[in-house]
């Protein structure tokens, strides 16, 4: 056999044993994004053959952890494509506004940056008391990090300009303050936040919310995976909530697509049928 295909059956096993000694099941992720991280975590580990990680996650529960960690998508920032928060006051902030109350969720929700950055749309347009946010991860070690709210002190310029783009009616500097080399985000934010840990692999529909946040996750989902979280966002949707997706993602092609009409293509803005 070619090497390609040797570590193909070994990442396969990889994953097996992932699955079934802690439960974390990456079996329907794109294969290209479990490859490079599959090679990552070797390369950190020092060993030369996919294989050998194998008696290491089956036998080292702190590797283990280690190695969800990285198997698990974290990259994100505050405002990230800031023409979508944009589109988010003009669009989804009116229709909460119609509710004397609502729940907001935050799917795959990473560090916790996006999931403050809604918290600062909504308070500046009058919302935030009347919103209860659930931020959802499989990821525990990041949840953490995002019910911390600590980020390094060198990302705030980039938050910042992000921030003025899509549209802040304050200064970025009023919802953190500086000590030593983090930025540490104001308690206010953090007053209706849940943080819990849910597996949008294995686990359920989530109570019935008006919108749902989802951005840049399902990229790293195969087809079939995909239809599994999509119909669990259309069973978690109220009638008339909304559903957002990342720049890459979209509805189309999906079995629940006809569940939704389309608000705004460019920002992937859904909103499910009455």
């Amino acid at each position: 056999m070619k090497f390609e295909e040797i570590e193909k059956v070994e990442i396969e096993l990889l994953l097996e044993a992932l699955y079934r000694c802690y439960g974390y099941d990456f079996r329907h992720y794109a294969r290209a994004s479990v490859r490079r991280r599959a090679r990552y975590i070797l390369s950190k580990s020092g060993l030369k053959r996919m294989s050998d990680l194998i008696p290491l996650l089956l036998h080292d529960a702190e590797f283990a952890g280690k190695a969800i960690y990285d198997f698990s998508v974290t990259v994100t920032e505050m405002f990230r494509d800031p023409d979508f928060y944009r589109a988010v006051r003009g669009v989804i902030a009116p229709y909460l506004k119609t509710y004397p109350f609502s729940k907001v969720w935050t799917a795959g929700c990473a560090t916790g940056e996006e999931v403050y950055s809604l918290a600062i749309l909504l308070k500046e347009e009058g919302l935030y008391n009347r919103v209860k946010l659930y931020a959802t991860d499989f990821n525990d070690a990041a949840l953490q990090k995002a019910a911390d709210g600590i980020y390094p002190l060198k990302d705030v310029q980039q938050y910042t300009a992000n921030y003025q783009k899509a549209g802040g009616t304050s200064s970025f500097s009023d919802y953190y303050h500086a000590e030593y080399n983090s930025a540490i985000l104001d308690q206010s934010l953090k007053s209706n936040i849940t943080f819990t840990n849910h597996n949008l692999v294995t686990d359920g529909s989530f109570s019935e919310v008006q919108v749902i946040f989802c951005r840049n996750v399902l990229i790293y989902f195969d087809r079939s995976l995909q239809n599994w979280v999509l119909n669990t966002f259309a069973n978690s949707l109220s009638h008339g909530g909304f559903l957002c997706l990342g720049s890459k993602e979209t509805l189309e092609f999906s079995t629940v697509y006809d569940q939704f009409k389309v608000i705004d293509a460019e920002q992937r803005i859904y909103q499910k049928k009455a």
